[in-house]
């Protein structure tokens, strides 16, 4: 005699396939052709979709997804297959040690821009002007690692300031950065002992060029340094000229074929300062430093 446990309804095979494990598998086949790091990217957003942990996924591939969390998980590889940079589907991005908030109207942080920080922090200083903040992430990461030293954080956008502060409150140190919407330094007065910055720097002539989620996705405000890339760069040196202490420094992040132009531009502006190009990890041409 054949028995039948009524109890439990008999799973289908679309309901056994509901699980973490195939979800993942499904999610890097699907992120392969978009993406050089698929099944990494998978794990993040279904992590995302179903408010675990990568950890707690791979731990449990057998984990059954609910029909929220799989409608969830579907939109964000379908979003992410459409160009969608990553952390703009998570909301999130490492930088410096530090978990940063984004939003599209905001850049994206990279790693070169950690050469910057970096460089910053050797100067040891008091008072840092950050132009340009974006996300706040170059300002934040200063204001947590320089308990001391007073900030003052620029963009001409509101919304990517309001980002900015955000992630000050995030990190606690809110009460030590001051956000201003300005076109560069423009409302500061000196002396400041240095002045940072990740300008737009991207020449214009190489915009059709760009990765397509960079060019559809993140913001040109940021991006287009105008032709030859330096356009900005140019602007900025003029304002640091008023705002640096003697013995101060200026810190920019140039693109890694713009350091002879960059020395020669500054050359001009600041001609018996020490100015030199320093390299990112990759060993390109990265951060300029000019020291007064």
């Amino acid at each position: 005699m054949k028995f039948v446990d009524y109890a439990t309804p008999p799973i289908t095979h679309r309901e056994a396939q509901e699980t973490a494990g195939s979800a993942l598998r499904e999610g890097a086949a699907r992120l392969a052709p978009v993406t050089e790091t698929a099944r990494l990217e998978a794990e993040v957003l279904l992590a995302h979709a179903t408010g675990l942990t990568r950890t707690a996924l791979l731990a449990h591939p057998e984990r059954p997804l609910t029909a929220e969390e799989r409608a969830r998980y579907q939109d964000l590889l379908a979003r992410r297959r459409a160009g969608v940079p990553l952390p703009y589907l998570t909301g999130r991005a490492e930088f410096f040690g530090l978990e940063f908030v984004l939003t599209p109207e905001v850049l994206i942080p990279r790693p070169e821009t950690e050469t910057l920080v970096e460089r910053a922090l050797a100067w040891d200083p008091r008072t840092v002007v950050d132009v340009g903040t974006g996300s706040g992430c170059v300002a934040v990461a200063l204001a947590v690692q320089l308990p001391r030293a007073c900030i003052y954080a620029t963009d001409l956008s509101r919304a990517a300031l309001r980002v900015a502060a955000m992630n000050a409150r995030r990190h606690g140190v809110a009460d030590r950065i001051h956000f201003l919407q300005a076109d560069l330094a423009s409302p500061i007065r000196g002396p400041v002992d240095l002045v940072v910055s990740n300008p737009p720097y991207v020449a214009e002539e190489e915009w059709a060029s760009l990765p397509e989620s960079v060019r559809e996705h993140e913001p040109r405000l940021a991006l287009d340094g105008g032709p030859g890339g330096l356009r900005v760069i140019r602007r900025l040196l003029a304002d640091a000229a008023r705002l640096l202490r003697s013995g101060g420094a200026l810190l920019v992040e140039m693109g890694a074929g713009q350091g002879l132009a960059a020395v020669a531009l500054a050359r001009t502006t600041f001609p018996t300062a020490h100015i030199r190009i320093h390299p990112d990890l990759a060993g390109r041409d990265r951060i300029l430093e000019v020291i007064l």
